[in-house]
């Protein structure tokens, strides 16, 4: 098992009291598969995804990767396993505006230690990105931003992508698109990917479909 959760909870603290917002959540993610996460806003889907990250920590229960129970380890155990581990792709693109898109799509993949040029060019080619590699962020469209992002991340060759709503800020066309060539490219590295979206369309092409609601998950 790739992703285990174990009856996670997590609730917030707020003027009026604790709020839950996962209750004993219980999740399985195996290699290859592709798992997409509904739920209305404010559901928890991100916090979901956080805990899975080791970005935030659960009040109860057991989020493991690879077998490892993450909730002990300290913050550079956890940043070390998102290096080798954990691919992440957000709604806001998060590159890094003085390096041009060739440096950024390079950036997790040195991290981590698996710089592959070659790997690299071949990502470039399939996301549409040749032409702009001397390109700073700032000069690239939503698109092409949100293409350089998923690059990066797959660059590293991480085992889990987790995917926070990676078409959210483009328009339908693009965002199909998007996320046509993330479906590709985690299929050919046999990577697993969790992807959090608000598009019922979108979320039919997943394997498997989660919703959550009232702080609990079920199949769609």
């Amino acid at each position: 098992m790739l992703l285990a959760m174990r009856s996670v909870s997590r609730s917030f603290a707020t003027s009026e009291g604790a709020v839950p917002v996962l209750r004993g959540v219980d999740l399985d993610v195996r290699a290859g598969e592709t798992v997409a996460l509904t739920g209305e806003s404010g559901s928890g889907k991100s916090t979901l995804l956080h805990l899975a990250a080791g970005l935030d920590r659960a009040d109860a229960g057991e989020v493991l990767l690879q077998g490892r129970d993450i909730g002990p380890l300290g913050d550079a155990a956890l940043a070390a396993l998102r290096r080798q581990v954990v691919g992440l792709v957000f709604q806001q693109f998060n590159l890094v505006p003085s390096l041009d898109v060739a440096a950024n799509l390079a950036l997790h993949a040195r991290l981590a230690g698996r710089h592959d040029p070659a790997r690299q060019e071949a990502l470039a080619r399939a996301l549409g990105l040749e032409a702009v590699l001397a390109r700073y962020p700032e000069q690239l469209s939503g698109g092409q931003q949100q293409r350089v992002a998923i690059g990066r991340t797959l660059a590293a060759r991480p085992a889990l992508v987790l995917a926070d709503e990676p078409t959210g800020n483009l328009d339908e066309a693009t965002g199909d698109a998007v996320v046509e060539v993330m479906l590709r490219l985690v299929a050919e590295t046999g990577a697993a990917l969790l992807l959090v979206t608000h598009s019922g369309r979108l979320a039919a092409r997943m394997g498997r479909r989660l919703h959550l609601a009232g702080g609990r998950l079920a199949p769609c």
